[in-house]
This record gives C-alpha cells, structure tokens and sequence, in this order.
C-alpha cells in the first residue's frame, strides 16, 4: 500500500523560510507526479506547487519566487522549500502523488507563519 508522509512544519516568523519533506512509500517513485498542497483553515484545498516524473515544475502564482519544489528520486522524496514565508502562508500543507486516476495524500503537517 502506497503511503506518503510529510514532516517539516512549525511555527516561523514572517520572512523566515522552512523546508518541507515528504517521502512516499513506492517501488518505482521515479514515475510519480508530486505535489504540494495547503489548506487554510475555512478554506478550500489548492495547489501549492508540483513536480512531473521529468522533473517540469508549476507554482501558484502567490508562491512563484518564494518557494521550490524539488525531488530526490533516490531517496522517494519530494521536498518544498519555502522562503519569505508571509502570514498569508499558515496553513496545513499536504504531499500528493498522482500518476492517471491514482492519487495518494499525506495526512499533513502545520505550517505557521507568526511575529
């Protein structure tokens, strides 16, 4: 059973950075799209940014210059580093991998954004 975990969240003040991480428990990860979501509390779930198997990234546009989406495919990991972090950026962040109608979550990791 596919499973994908994400760790590195916490509390950060405005402008500092974090690195996210999420490894996925597949065979052949080099296959998998990845990708990163958030979900803000009374708000809808959306797209952060994403990596294709090739390695081809997209970024919301409230993200593009702040963030960077990466992957390890030696290790199974995926990781998403966030810089000039705005109070705007607290939400709960979320590890995807999809390939065709297949798609696998993470349970999340809190990320706070606070002076």
């Amino acid at each position: 059973q596919v499973q994908v975990a994400e760790s590195g969240g916490g509390l950060v003040q405005p402008g500092g950075s974090l690195r996210l991480s999420c490894i996925a428990s597949t065979s052949i990860f080099t296959i998998w799209h990845m990708g990163w979501y958030r979900q803000a509390p009374g708000k809808q779930r959306e797209l952060v940014a994403t990596i294709t198997s090739g390695g081809g990234t997209d970024y919301a546009d409230s993200v593009k210059g702040r963030f960077t989406i990466s992957r390890d495919n030696a290790k199974n990991t995926v990781y998403l580093q966030m810089n000039s972090l705005k109070a705007e950026d607290t939400a709960v962040y979320y590890c995807n991998q999809a390939l065709g109608h297949l798609s696998y979550w993470g349970q999340g990791t809190q990320v706070t954004v606070s002076s």
